[in-house]
């Protein structure tokens, strides 16, 4: 295994990596703890403007937010977006948020400072107080925010992006131009298009100020489910991957499909084989560091991956119920109750997620969650696919929106069933859900299949940390190290 580019820069590659967990839920306060105890600690990217407005409108209770924001260097936006969404007292207790607009394929100077200013102050926070190293998880398949909102992790200082859900090849070479404060851009995918000169996503920092020195360029790490895409981007990504995390189809969130003809069991579940196993063999020939995900969270398995040729482990869902991740309290404490007792389940959902991905929702008894009894509204919009109208130009529609809505823009009626509103479900198990005339969104939480963990470390300290985390995923990894440097 050659780690030449962290022997280069003095830093050894961390042996746990904290998973990139959205909406909000891999907070700046999850990150942070993770990196004080010196590995690398991850914020999500996604929707994180959403989640910026919205903690604003609630007063930004002990002032974080606007401490961070503070320390923006492009003059005038922080105090833009104050006078826009920020209420001392927080909203009126039936008021819904104020939204911000929907991302197209191209929008204002406002609203990509909006993106820019919420991906600094995560990432500022999740910094502060600390010389730990700090990342940020994005999804490739939400493409619109992606270079806005990677330009404002770099402003301030993020040492690391995570990127899956999609084939993020361009990005490497964006984060080369970004750090130069140049112009860059990404192809815009447009469903089913095949027009000879292909549209794109572009972005200028200039368009916002006039900076002077380089920012450093973060390490890229592509989340990858088959040894071939990792091939592939090591070999004609545009600019340099730094290593790779293999993730399993037992991690939570969104999961690849599984290869060749579906299958599925008796619950709908779809089924994966060996084909959907990735050769680490071939993963150590790429001579990249590696980092294995997916039912990581045992003891022991920051050491057991290093065995195998690997850097270490991401792990997410023990994370995910720890005291310090965004997932809000009362839903945690019923989830934990679930695991407890046993009246939990995660269910790998092939329609839930309007991406067509596989997502793993989890169910719980008596816990209340979104389900096809909700009224569509599509007012976030991140998960929008771009599609080409009959006219040439450009449209946007979601099969979680209103059926009536995306038959009219062309979309299948039968892509619409089962979908669930994932921007307003996730946002809800934050503690944020939008108010509606019926009441409020309801959550809809995500996990990997292996809870074991989670109730052990429940049974042994209640409500546990991200520190009982890392001590568990870690055991062994001291003593190999000492040992090989005797």
């Amino acid at each position: 295994m050659s780690f030449e580019f962290f022997s280069a820069t003095k830093t050894a590659p961390p042996a746990i990596i904290q998973g990139g967990m959205g909406i909000g839920v891999s907070n700046w306060r999850l990150a942070r703890a993770v990196s004080r105890l010196g590995q690398l600690g991850v914020v999500s990217g996604t929707a994180v403007d959403t989640v910026l407005v919205r903690r604003l409108q609630d007063g930004d209770p002990g002032g974080d937010m606007r401490r961070a924001m503070e320390r923006f260097p492009i003059p005038g936006v922080a105090e833009r977006v104050l006078r826009r969404y920020f209420r001392e007292h927080g909203r009126k207790k039936d008021a819904p948020y104020a939204l911000l607009p929907m991302y197209r394929q191209s929008v204002s100077a406002e609203r990509e400072q909006v993106t820019m200013l919420a991906n600094f102050v995560e990432v500022w926070l999740a910094k502060e107080g600390h010389h730990g190293v700090v990342g940020i998880n994005l999804l490739t398949k939400v493409q619109m925010p992606n270079l806005a909102s990677l330009y404002g992790a770099m402003l301030a200082g993020v040492n690391y992006v995570l990127m899956g859900a999609g084939i993020p090849r361009e990005i490497p070479g964006a984060l080369d131009a970004l750090a130069r404060h140049e112009a860059t851009w990404i192809k815009l995918d447009v469903e089913g298009d095949a027009a000879p000169i292909p549209d794109l996503l572009t972005f200028d920092p200039r368009r916002h100020w006039s900076p002077r020195e380089e920012l450093v360029r973060p390490r890229f790490l592509a989340i990858v489910s088959a040894n071939s895409l990792a091939t592939t981007l090591a070999r004609k990504a545009s600019g340099r991957v730094d290593g790779f995390i293999v993730e399993g189809p037992t991690a939570g969130g969104h999961n690849a499909p599984p290869r060749g003809e579906p299958r599925f069991n008796s619950s709908g579940e779809p089924l994966y084989g060996d084909r959907d196993v990735v050769d680490l063999a071939k993963m150590r020939e790429l001579e990249l560091p590696f980092w294995l995900a997916g039912g990581r969270g045992v003891e022991g398995a920051a050491q057991a991956a290093r065995e195998v040729g690997a850097a270490g482990v991401q792990v997410g869902t023990l994370f995910a119920y720890c005291a310090e991740s965004g997932l809000e309290p009362a839903l945690r404490n019923e989830a934990l109750a679930g695991v407890a007792n046993g009246t939990i389940r995660v269910r790998t959902d092939p329609r839930a997620s309007p991406t067509g991905y596989p997502f793993k929702v989890v169910e719980v008894e008596e816990m209340p969650r979104q389900d096809d009894s909700r009224q569509r509204v599509c007012d976030l919009g991140y998960l929008r696919t771009v599609y080409r109208a009959p006219s040439g130009k450009l449209g946007y529609r979601c099969p979680a929106e209103p059926v009536e809505s995306y038959v009219a823009k062309g979309g299948n009626a039968a892509d619409t069933i089962g979908r669930r509103c994932l921007c307003n479900g996730l946002t809800a198990n934050i503690g944020l859900p939008q108010r509606r005339d019926a009441g409020d969104e309801l959550p809809l939480i995500t996990s990997g299949d292996d809870l074991a963990s989670v109730a052990m470390l429940a049974s042994l300290h209640g409500e546990y940390t991200a520190a009982h985390v890392i001590e568990l995923l870690s055991a062994g990894v001291v003593a190999a190290e000492m040992s090989s440097t005797s």
